[in-house]
């Protein structure tokens, strides 16, 4: 073994204790509230990565997608095709705010799918809820910020977990959530005058 070999193994010997260490705290289990927001790419498709972890480990979930409409996504294809039994699929919306140009229909489609995202999560045989774009629904005023907090703090089953995605997560949500990620944009295509294309972006 050369030299360099051996520190590199006496260093990942030390980092291993402390970290043995450390997880021997780490042993409380919980529904976690999660949001994933910002202006980057990434924030439903780390959600769908989530559902398909969840299929694997034969953990029932749904999703209920707000805002995104009739879109013919690739997530929403693949899920009711081939996993309709393992994950509930909704769509509540008719497309984006400046498609639909009707505030009072955006409010009664995302009125609708609270009321079925409240559904699915009370649903003891779920275990994993996606609401996905429900933070566009929060950020134009479509849901009340605070029932929507107030039922997640007091009312989600106490091992369920939820995710919440979309840009522009109201702090309220963001306090009362275990979990944040914010993703960045540094680049993105759309701005060079590239479209969305299937498999990248739908």
């Amino acid at each position: 073994m050369t030299d360099e070999n051996q520190r590199h193994n006496e260093k990942m010997r030390e980092i291993k204790a402390i970290r043995d260490e450390m997880m021997k705290t780490k042993t409380e289990k919980k529904g976690l509230i999660m949001v994933h927001t910002g202006d980057g790419k990434g924030k439903s498709s780390s959600g769908f990565g989530m559902i398909m972890r969840c299929i694997a480990h034969k953990k029932p979930c749904a999703v209920v997608q707000f805002i995104k409409g009739n879109w013919i996504t690739g997530e929403k294809v693949f899920l009711r095709e081939r996993f309709a039994d393992e994950c509930r699929f909704f769509v509540s919306g008719e497309g984006f705010t400046w498609e639909t140009q009707d505030r009072e229909r955006d409010i009664a489609a995302a009125e609708n799918g609270w009321r079925i995202a409240k559904e699915q999560i009370l649903d003891p045989d779920i275990q994993f809820v996606l609401l996905d774009e429900i933070n566009i629904a929060l950020r134009y005023d479509y849901l009340d910020i605070n029932d929507v907090v107030d039922f997640l703090l007091t009312q989600k089953p106490e091992m369920t977990h939820v995710c919440l995605t979309g840009r522009d997560a109201k702090p309220e949500l963001i306090a009362a959530a275990d979990l944040v990620t914010e993703m960045k944009l540094h680049k993105h295509p759309f701005e060079m005058g590239v479209v969305a294309q299937r498999g990248v972006e739908f």
